[in-house]
């Protein structure tokens, strides 16, 4: 059995850190080589000259232009690539928010996913409040987020806590002050 792990979620909530400082647990648990697959740095290089070249910034990853013509672009190929390492028999995790794909549960689509029944699809939504991912934004200091620190109010309208019903078919996971005893929690939920 192969495995597919989505560490999805919004800004500043840190899925990119829990889902490196689970890599090696994953594979040693599961006896099965990984593939990590962050859409940043897939995408963010290529975004960023694509979107300077059309606006003159570089970092304008939040504004409407870039999410009506790159996002599902980018969000497709990081699936494709996904796809392409399990046909091969290399489990993969990916980090990315992928947002509007968890709210219509569009993770579980063997068919959009390209995957067959031999790989065990986990989705995870890594979560802090509102204010903690900000505070963690802004320290963070990334030119990526200007966009959306400078437009708060707009960015947060887009920001949604998944419901009791769709909340059932996630791994829900709190990364506000994780600990070891969490992560290793964590880890027994998505290789079972």
């Amino acid at each position: 059995m192969k495995h597919l792990i989505f560490f999805c979620g919004h800004a500043g909530t840190g899925k990119t850190t829990l889902a490196k400082r689970l890599f090696a647990p994953l594979m040693q648990a599961t006896g099965e080589p990984f593939c990590l697959l962050d859409k940043d740095t897939l995408y963010g290089a290529y975004s960023a000259a694509a979107i300077g070249a059309l606006t003159g910034n570089p970092h304008d990853r939040d504004s409407p232009l870039f999410i009506a013509h790159f996002r599902d672009p980018e969000y497709r190929c990081l699936i494709d690539t996904a796809a392409e390492n399990l046909a091969l028999g290399v489990s993969v995790a990916v980090v990315a928010p992928l947002t509007r794909e968890v709210r219509a549960s569009r993770l579980f689509d063997r068919a959009l996913l390209g995957i067959g029944e031999d790989v065990a699809v986990r989705v995870v939504w890594v979560h802090v409040d509102e204010d903690v991912a900000r505070e963690r934004i802004v320290a963070r200091g990334d030119p990526n987020d200007a966009y959306k620190l400078a437009h708060w109010e707009e960015y947060r309208q887009r920001l949604f806590v998944p419901d009791a019903a769709l909340a059932q078919t996630l791994v829900m996971f709190d990364n506000t002050e994780a600990d070891d005893d969490a992560r290793e929690a964590l880890l027994a939920r998505l290789i079972r």
